[in-house]
């Protein structure tokens, strides 16, 4: 009998210092902050647990001891004491990923929990090492979303830049190891590595269908709240 498939270890991005969400984040870093009584990075982390996640790694920067208080020694945590970035932070916590590909996660947005299963998705997009699979919002059902999108997916769900349908990247990545296996050492944004598999056209998307709430600054949060609070 063949084992069921491991659902891919999750990556929290939690370092950033969270300035645009300041006065809020003078006190606590921007994972911890809650949303309806709930801290984004557990509704992020009931997003992917309500699929099938069940291992969690993290990296804290900014406040880190109040990260790894909060989870008590439940989850692994990479402490940085510099910045890495997006993509540095992913990289320095590879050895904690037991799993090839694995989800890359931002800790301040998500969609209701089991209103949708893009993960499940996601997982069957991914077709080698040299994809990553993005988490695709349409602009209509975005809150707390600035601009007007971020790139296009194409009607065969390949990202583009300029052709088919616009769209957000929603803050959940699938990717593989091997992508860093040339990326620097210290701090770059994940962003490199995105538009990099853009150019071989690999990048590819998968639209969330539900919707979704970005929590960057104070006025996206009490706008995200009113829309929780029945």
């Amino acid at each position: 009998m063949e084992k069921p498939d491991r659902f891919p270890d999750v990556m929290l991005l939690a370092a950033g210092l969270g300035t645009r969400m300041r006065p809020l984040t003078e006190t606590m870093p921007k994972p911890l902050v809650p949303v309806a009584g709930v801290p984004l990075i557990e509704r992020v982390m009931a997003n992917a647990r309500a699929e099938g996640a069940k291992r969690f790694a993290a990296n804290a920067h900014y406040r880190a001891d109040q990260v790894l208080a909060h989870f008590g020694g439940l989850l692994k945590v990479n402490r940085e004491d510099e910045l890495l970035g997006t993509g540095g932070g992913v990289k320095a916590a590879l050895p904690m990923l037991a799993t090839d590909p694995f989800f890359v996660m931002n800790t301040d947005a998500f969609w209701p929990t089991g209103s949708d299963t893009p993960l499940a998705r996601m997982r069957a997009r991914y077709r080698g090492e040299e994809d990553i699979v993005l988490l695709c919002i349409q602009p209509s059902r975005a809150t707390g979303f600035g601009r007007s999108h971020d790139f296009c997916l194409d009607p065969s769900g390949r990202v583009t830049r300029d052709y088919g349908a616009p769209v957000i990247y929603g803050g959940v990545a699938l990717m593989g190891k091997a992508l860093f296996r040339d990326a620097p050492d210290g701090a770059f944004s994940i962003t490199d590595l995105f538009d990099a598999a853009l150019e071989r056209e690999t990048l590819y998307g998968v639209v969330l269908d539900a919707p979704w709430y970005h929590v960057g600054d104070p006025q996206a949060l009490a706008a995200t709240e009113a829309l929780l609070t029945p």
